[in-house]
């Protein structure tokens, strides 16, 4: 009995570590394009969803691609429906297989999704984000997004360095560790619970 009862605290204290306090992240854009617009293989709805944007020099972006990999996705991908999802250019695809290959050797991948479609059709898809960040020619942020399973973005809306806080800074280790983790957790924490009060109601 001592061993159940310990177990649920231990998951709780897992999920509630951030400077949020177990809240809810704050919907900053409601519904966004769904990518399954652009890969009918893959989809934002029902999905949480880390979403990022490389362009079309991926050998730049390894660096980001591998912070993000090793700080990120390796502490959670084994969570249910939680995916990683990287828009590319046409065009890219070999570099692209050669990076899935790199990060490959790292981690089981499978929550890594890479999409590829022209540089019209990523901007009009980050455009639809409707935040203060931009592109760079090569149709590349160092910003990754997270995504709800209703297709919102969530981000803060009291960030202590930033205000209004849409996406988090890949290049950026501390960035990782601090504050996107933080928000990962707290949105599984928050559909995690959604689930356990909806199985209790079902029990009832």
């Amino acid at each position: 009995m001592v061993v159940l009862f310990i177990l649920p605290i231990v998951a709780y204290l897992f999920f509630a570590t951030g400077v949020n306090n177990f809240g809810r992240l704050p919907i900053l854009t409601e519904n966004v394009i769904d990518i399954a617009s652009l890969d009918a293989r893959i989809s934002l709805q029902n999905k949480i969803t880390v979403l990022g944007f490389l362009g079309d020099d991926i050998e730049r972006k390894k660096g980001n691609a591998f912070n993000l990999n090793q700080k990120i996705y390796k502490r959670f991908y084994e969570f249910k429906d939680f995916q990683f999802v990287m828009l590319v250019p046409k065009g890219t695809e070999v570099k692209v297989a050669a990076l899935k290959n790199e990060l490959g050797n790292l981690t089981d991948i499978q929550s890594w999704h890479f999409v590829t479609a022209d540089t019209d059709q990523i901007k009009k898809f980050f455009n639809a984000l409707k935040t203060d960040i931009v592109l760079d020619e090569n149709c590349a942020t160092p910003y990754v997004f997270i995504i709800d399973k209703e297709k919102n973005l969530r981000g803060r809306t009291d960030d202590e360095d930033e205000g209004t806080k849409y996406g988090f800074d890949t290049t950026s280790v501390a960035e990782l560790n601090n504050k996107m983790e933080d928000d990962v957790k707290i949105i599984l924490a928050e559909y995690r619970l959604a689930l356990k009060k909806n199985n209790a109601e079902r029990d009832k």
